[in-house]
Order: C-alpha cells, then sequence, then structure tokens
C-alpha cells in the first residue's frame, strides 16, 4: 500500500445499528464489504460521509 492510501477506520467494535451502520466505525454494511475493493477516492469519500454520520450522532449542546 502507498503512503496516500487511507486507512480502514475500523476499531474492532464490529456492531450494526438499526440502519446497518457500524457503531465502531460509522461505515454502513455496504462500505465496509466493499472496502478492500473501492480506490483510494472512494475510501476517501467513505471516511468522508463516516466522519459525518459521526458528528451527527453527537449533537453539541450549547449552555
Amino acid at each position: 500500500m502507498s503512503g496516500n492510501t487511507p486507512q480502514s477506520p475500523c476499531i474492532s467494535v464490529c456492531v450494526l445499528d438499526d440502519d446497518d451502520i457500524c457503531l465502531g466505525c460509522y461505515r454502513s454494511a455496504a462500505e465496509i464489504t466493499d472496502w478492500f475493493m473501492a480506490s483510494d477516492e472512494e475510501k476517501r469519500e467513505v471516511l468522508r460521509r463516516a466522519r459525518e454520520r459521526r458528528d451527527g450522532s453527537f449533537p453539541v449542546q450549547l449552555q
């Protein structure tokens, strides 16, 4: 693998919620399955979507 290839965000907490989103890495079941065949660009897009899911699951509360 080259230094520019995105690494899997898997943290070995493999539990899917009701929407088939992993509670460990926030990838969908399909994204997890397709990860190894995805291009570097596709992997970066998966990471972006996972980050959005993660950030959306922990709303910031202002006081």
